[in-house]
């Protein structure tokens, strides 16, 4: 009988420790999103980064990527206008750790204090790589000093967080 106690205790103990480890994520069923280098002359992803900007992106930012009108001046409501994606904007100013992120999380999350953003993120409409995709389409449509310039942006911030 005191054997069968001591089982019976040892068992309960094992489930609530495995409860514990379960609940505080160490077996999380999903994997963050990783990062998908967006890669302009992957032209499979180019392609479908085009398809997915034209659904998402275009009625904002312009189906050549020229942007909104006046993009530089707040409106009424302190917010700016959306940016063209084209050379004339700032875009290829940011690394692309950083754009993916402003996709996916939205404007708001990434402007200076006093200003704000009516952009919306996108991270649970589409997947990391759909995101990926459309900033491959911005990119391969930049002239290639553009490009080179950007990457390089890229790749010195990916040497800073190591």
């Amino acid at each position: 009988m005191q054997n069968l106690r001591f089982t019976l205790v040892g068992l309960a103990a094992v489930i609530i420790a495995f409860t514990a480890i379960n609940m505080s994520g160490f077996f999380e069923a999903e994997a963050p999103p990783q990062f998908i280098s967006p890669d302009p002359s992957d032209v499979k992803l180019v392609n479908t980064g085009q398809v997915i900007y034209a659904d998402h992106c275009a009625a904002c930012h312009g189906e050549e990527l020229e942007g909104e009108k006046d993009w530089k001046k707040r409106r009424a409501d302190g917010s700016l206008a959306a940016p063209p994606h084209d050379e004339t904007g700032h875009t290829w100013h940011h690394a692309d750790e950083l754009l993916l992120q402003i996709i996916s999380q939205g404007g708001q999350a990434f402007m200076p204090k006093g200003t704000s953003s009516n952009m919306p993120g996108y991270g649970e409409k589409i997947s990391m790589r759909e995101i990926s995709a459309v900033l491959a389409f911005i990119k391969s449509r930049w002239p290639l000093e553009i490009r080179d310039r950007q990457q390089m942006l890229s790749r010195q911030q990916q040497l800073q967080k190591n």
